[in-house]
């Protein structure tokens, strides 16, 4: 698929990218998840300055993505260890 151009709104500024088509979804997806969780914070807490909750903001989403992505290890690790224990048990039955 080719590129597009695309405008991205987030924390109030326009930025232009060029994207491939089956991407664009998802990126204007994440510029929603961005301003929505900024909204939040301009709500809930004393903060006015966009920097700051923009900060605030990349905190949240960076902290998520590293717990899904240590999840994701651990899950990957329980399955190399099942993996592991079944060749062993099969070994054990072909050997005999």
């Amino acid at each position: 698929m080719g590129e597009i151009s695309i405008k991205i709104n987030i924390a109030d500024r326009v930025y232009p990218l060029k994207v491939n088509m089956e991407e664009e979804e998802i990126i204007r997806r994440a510029a929603k998840l961005i301003n929505d969780r900024i909204r939040e914070y301009q709500e809930n807490y004393a903060v006015r300055d966009k920097q700051d909750l923009l900060s605030m903001a990349v905190l949240h989403y960076a902290t998520s993505s590293l717990k899904a992505e240590k999840k994701v290890m651990a899950e990957d690790s329980d399955v190399a260890d099942k993996v592991y224990q079944l060749d062993g048990m099969l070994t054990d039955f072909f050997s005999k």
